[in-house]
């Protein structure tokens, strides 16, 4: 029986059970009502729901897809990670959604949730992507009180790299249209926002270095660093992710490739920096710890450099740290998403309101470039991880999903 039929009359069936649960028993209700001779004062079931669990308004929903599952816990992404072909479509509890994925975002972290890193009691097969972008084409009975079928909407979740995800209702962000821009702002976008905000301390006139500034999240951090009328210094690895800061407002870019980063900044910046976003780890925590200001900040979001060691970590030179924070009077502020939860829809709502009045670039790269070509399909997320571990990208790496020609939606 195909996901049609089957998970409608189930969904059906989960919808009338769940009206019976809420009304009233005989003894509670009004004098003038009766259970079964009378009538009441609400319709049985609102068949305007109905449709939602009975025919997803014509939706084509196959009853298996493609998922990427954790099998094995590596930090080699293409060893821990495996492309399952059939694995069953899951099906919407009453405040959920059920998400058809058009655009799933890569993350350096991905291979730290690989590696079962963020939770060492979790063992494998788990599913794993953090974020997507897509329509409802399912949703449970409460779910449908503020979602339709059709809708487009973004979530930070586990498990985006399928075809299909099941999503709380309270996790879903509503959007205007499934853009891969929207994607951009999920994780990446709402990191450097709330970092920023949070513990950077950002005013006029002063100076800000962003590591990988052409990546993902440090695009961001540039953008809104100028916002706040700070000058911005951004370190990259090409020519051609320079051009794209200096596009967004990057006061002064660093090639590594072709600059001595601790000479430039020792050079141009004598007095030191206010504010550093960093998240490369390694010799560029180093340098930059170095060449922090009086009172400076130094803000750790990441560590690229050592996710693919065994341990996760690259040596930094922590002996000296004590010495070099109290001689400054300077600070190191962790920051992890997940911890500042409370602000995030707060957060996003503000990116979102940016991107569409044209005051902020979401920077999208699909790999076009790449040997083999743009990032399609969820085989392609394998390539795609490749390619942010070479630093070949500028901005968020997304990959594409495309959608059944079957389909109405």
């Amino acid at each position: 029986m195909s996901f049609n039929a089957k998970s409608g009359a189930l969904l059906s069936s989960r919808a009338a059970r769940w009206w019976w649960r809420q009304q009233p028993s005989c003894a509670a209700a009004a004098p003038a009502w009766s259970c079964f001779g009378g009538s009441w004062s609400r319709p049985i079931l609102d068949m305007s729901y109905s449709r939602h669990f009975l025919d997803f308004q014509g939706s084509s929903i196959p009853s298996s897809m493609k998922k990427l599952v954790v099998t094995k816990l590596s930090q080699n992404f293409r060893e821990a990670v495996t492309l399952q072909q059939d694995s069953p479509v899951p099906l919407p509890g009453d405040g959920d959604l059920l998400v058809r994925n058009r655009f799933v975002g890569i993350n350096a972290s991905d291979i730290n949730y690989s590696a079962g890193r963020y939770d060492a009691s979790v063992k494998p097969p788990f599913d794993i992507g953090f974020e997507g972008v897509g329509e409802v084409v399912a949703l449970g009975l409460s779910a449908s009180a503020d979602f339709t079928v059709g809708q487009a909407v973004a979530y930070v979740k586990a498990g985006s790299f399928a075809e299909y995800t099941v999503v709380s209702a309270r996790q879903a962000v509503p959007l205007p249209s499934v853009k891969p821009e929207f994607l951009t702002l999920m994780v990446s976008g709402a990191t450097a926002y709330l970092s920023l905000k949070e513990l950077g301390d950002l005013s006029e006139g002063k100076k800000v270095l962003v590591t990988a500034a052409a990546g993902g999240t440090g695009q961001f951090a540039v953008q809104l660093a100028k916002k706040a009328k700070c000058h911005v210094i951004g370190t990259c690895s090409s020519d051609e992710k320079g051009g794209f800061l200096k596009s967004i407002g990057c006061d002064r870019t660093i090639n590594y490739k072709t600059e001595n980063v601790e000479s430039v900044l020792r050079k141009d910046y004598p007095e030191g920096v206010d504010v550093v976003y960093e998240s490369v780890g390694g010799k560029m925590f180093d340098l930059a710890l170095n060449a922090l200001a009086i009172k400076g900040c130094l803000i750790v979001i990441g560590f690229i450099t050592g996710y693919q060691s065994p341990t996760g970590l690259q040596p930094v030179k922590a002996e000296l740290l004590p010495a070099k924070l109290l001689k400054k009077s300077a600070s190191i502020r962790g920051f992890f998403l997940n911890h500042y939860l409370s602000d995030y829809k707060m957060a996003l709502q503000h990116l979102l309101k940016m991107y569409e009045r044209g005051d902020l670039v979401c920077e999208v790269d699909f790999g076009d470039m790449s040997p083999e070509g743009k990032f399609t399909g969820l085989e392609s997320v394998f390539r795609a991880v490749d390619y942010m571990y070479m630093g070949k990208n500028i901005g968020k790496i997304v990959v594409e999903l495309p959608h059944s020609v079957n389909s109405k939606l």
